[in-house]
């Protein structure tokens, strides 16, 4: 017997199958999907076996497989399949297709061992009538009777909660037991029961429609104003598909929004729910993967990765917040989760629901060409209005004497709602104290050394850091080049916020949520319940904390610097402004209580921010759409990305120059070759960026031309190439 092995390498020259010998002692262990260890020249790899051949004879000697290491495939037939689709949506190697499917413990790497947690339980070894008795003549073991009622009343406890020396008695007396049980790691939380609600008539009607289509292979989009109840549908269409014996796969953007959702889904479904997200510790993923493939759950709620939950018989995919740019993939293998959740909607002939109050344009477009079903939502289920939203041009206020950070009328709306009770949201998306240092004598500003970027200061650590490479230096107290003590700091983030906030209202109770403060595992989870429990009454961030979030108290959302994304140089630049202060505007007023937002800007008459205002989407779609066709960008073309990587300045640029040729001479006559051109940040951790783009609608020849482009630097020590096929980002 032999078999096809594609092994992990960490190396990019090789991606193919090799072949190797099985010898008898193994033979019964062999099926497809699972991995091995084999030798490859002179290490030990694993790797997965894609193949097996019976009769197929070699005329050379072939290595032997050293062992069988998993008991049943980690790949089943669909991701087997799932990985060739990847590998060749996106140009990636096959086993990095496959690798980024698994979590840790099932990756075919070195020393990822990871053991399946196993707790000691006890258990009555006799009947209740002789263990009464026992209790009855047993007076001067108090101890010793306690720990049998306890176990007469809960049948089995964990071992650690019990006193060892009367425990051992039991057990040496044969009057109780010692069993071992297999335990998921994270199983231990406390969840309150979440209610179902009554649909409204927008929402039945909604709802009617996708549970009436549930065996087919449609895309929803369900493009609803924030408030509407998208969630209370997801859960009763879900509670169909379970009757139906399917599963759910939903999936959320940020991490900071999996403890809302997950408490909800628990709440509903209780252990039926599994957890999928970058957050959760090795052990936790393995466990939670377990759980999928041994059919113990009916729901995944997760991130990114949770696309790949290994279900049999998927019965709904629900991608919310669908615009949000999380959801694609920035290092290899790129894939965008919508293109992972429409193959598996095909394989399993399952539903897909888009959810959004701010529709990506490429999904609406989609939507109003019938590619897409497109279901509406238009009122809020407590028919509360949206919230007011004032526009503040922070230009007026530095005229009128104020530099600080916030503006009169909103630190004014702070304190009010503080007064009544009530709680508060602020964002500023940008984390650390301030934004960048300079020496005001000579104009130095501090960068760091490795990025073509200037270091932010957290005031906390007193460091300067760099938020690409993780460079890290004290702030600096003399410029180095003209010894000018005059050193200023500009800018403001997150950090700087809360300061600021505390001096102009010192009883606030602000809580800080950023990259910084949610380094920890479960750090996202214990700041958004303290929030809602009232121990803060101001929740102040980035953009993790403007979607999705959920809290009846809130009355005020404030936003400072709202056109900071419109600076970006990025043809979605004013999409992602009119997304994020939509989305954001929507945390206020979703209980009882009227909401208010408040933007500052320098762009006050920006249509992405007086639309967002307006909460007037169409109109905002309309006019973007109007601008993408004459500057020719997606939806109307597809774009790729080429960028050109050296460590050598002059080896990038030349390199990029010659692609850049060669896709002018290659391609279709009607597609469009931009750069090359440097990348926004064209240095990042001692590496030189230079890249071109790509404008086309069918190009044929883009294919082979990508591929021709990777297979001739594939050898290449001092450059390296990344495709990046329909980017978020340029």
């Amino acid at each position: 017997m032999f078999v096809e092995v594609l092994v992990e390498l960490g190396t990019k020259t090789i991606d193919k199958t090799f072949t190797y010998f099985v010898p008898n002692n193994l033979k019964d262990k062999i099926e497809v999907g699972k991995r091995v260890l084999v030798p490859f020249g002179k290490q030990k790899v694993e790797g997965f076996i894609l193949g097996i051949n019976n009769k197929k004879e070699y005329d050379y000697e072939l290595k032997s497989i050293i062992d069988v290491i998993d008991n049943k495939p980690v790949l089943n037939k669909e991701l087997l399949e799932l990985g060739k689709y990847i590998s060749n949506k996106t140009l990636c190697y096959l086993i990095n297709a496959y690798q980024v499917m698994l979590p840790t413990a099932l990756k075919a790497k070195k020393n990822t061992k990871i053991s399946i947690k196993i707790e000691k339980y006890i258990a009555l070894n006799k009947s209740i009538e002789y263990i009464l008795k026992y209790i009855e003549n047993n007076r001067r073991g108090e101890v010793q009777n306690q720990i049998l009622r306890k176990l007469i009343t809960n049948k089995v406890i964990n071992k650690r909660e019990l006193a060892i020396s009367s425990l051992n008695t039991l057990l040496t007396k044969g009057l109780v037991k010692e069993i071992k049980k297999e335990v998921y790691r994270g199983d231990n939380e406390n969840i309150k029961e979440y209610n179902s609600f009554i649909l409204n008539k927008d929402q039945l009607k909604v709802f009617n429609e996708i549970k009436n289509n549930l065996k087919n292979s449609i895309t929803y989009l369900l493009y609803g104003v924030t408030g509407s109840g998208k969630t209370e549908i997801y859960m009763q269409v879900i509670d169909e598909v379970i009757k139906n014996k399917e599963k759910a796969i939903v999936l959320v953007p940020e991490i900071s929004l999996t403890p809302q959702m997950v408490n909800r889904f628990k709440g509903r479904f209780g252990k039926r729910v599994a957890i999928l997200h970058s957050n959760l510790r090795d052990g936790e993923k393995y466990d939670e993967w377990r759980k999928i493939e041994k059919d113990e759950v009916d729901i995944v709620v997760g991130a990114r990765s949770a696309i790949f939950a290994p279900f049999k018989k998927i019965g709904i995919i629900i991608i919310d917040e669908e615009h949000s740019s999380t959801y694609k993939q920035e290092n290899n293998p790129r894939y965008h989760v919508l293109d992972i959740a429409s193959w598996r909607s095909h394989y399993h002939k399952c539903l897909i629901v888009l959810g959004s109050a701010t529709p990506s344009l490429e999904s609406y477009a989609r939507a109003k060409k019938g590619v897409y079903k497109l279901l509406s939502l238009p009122n809020r289920v407590n028919s509360n209005s949206l919230p007011k939203v004032s526009i503040i041009d922070m230009k007026e206020e530095i005229k009128s004497g104020n530099r600080g950070i916030f503006s009169n009328l909103l630190l004014d709306k702070i304190k009010e709602k503080l007064e009544k009770d009530e709680q508060v949201i602020l964002l500023l998306n940008r984390r650390g104290y301030t934004t960048f240092i300079t020496c005001k004598d000579c104009g130095y500003t501090h960068k760091c050394p490795n990025c073509d970027i200037t270091l932010t200061f957290h005031k906390r650590s007193n460091m300067m850091r760099c938020h690409y490479c993780g460079y890290g230096t004290k702030r600096l107290e003399m410029c180095p080049g003209c010894k000018s003590k005059n050193i200023k700091d500009f800018g403001s983030g997150t950090e700087k916020l809360e300061e600021e906030l505390l001096k102009q209202i010192p009883y606030s109770k602000p809580v800080r949520m950023d990259v910084d403060t949610t380094s920890k595992k479960g750090s996202h989870k214990n700041i958004l319940s303290d929030f809602e429990e009232g121990k803060y009454n101001i929740l102040l961030g980035t953009q993790m904390i403007a979607k999705g979030l959920d809290f009846p108290k809130v009355t005020l959302v404030g936003v400072l610097n709202g056109d900071t994304s419109l600076n970006i140089p990025d043809f979605r630049s004013a999409e992602r402004t009119f997304q994020l202060l939509n989305q954001v505007s929507g945390r206020a007023g979703r209980g009882d209580l009227e909401g208010e937002v408040i933007i500052q800007t320098f762009n006050p008459d920006h249509y992405s921010i007086l639309m967002a205002k307006e909460n007037n989407y169409i109109g905002f779609y309309e006019k973007e759409m109007y601008i993408r066709k004459k500057l020719k960008y997606s939806p109307y073309y597809f774009l790729t990305i080429i960028r050109i990587l050296s460590k050598n300045y002059e080896e990038a640029l030349n390199s990029s120059k010659k692609i850049g040729d060669y896709l002018r001479n290659n391609l279709s006559d009607d597609s469009i070759v931009l750069g090359p051109s440097t990348s926004n940040l064209y240095k990042i951790n001692h590496i030189y960026r230079f890249q071109c783009i790509i404008k086309y609608r069918n190009d044929l020849k883009l294919e082979k031309v990508l591929k021709d482009i990777l297979e001739h630097y594939k050898d290449n020590r001092k450059v390296s190439i990344e495709i990046d096929i329909n980017p978020i980002k340029i």
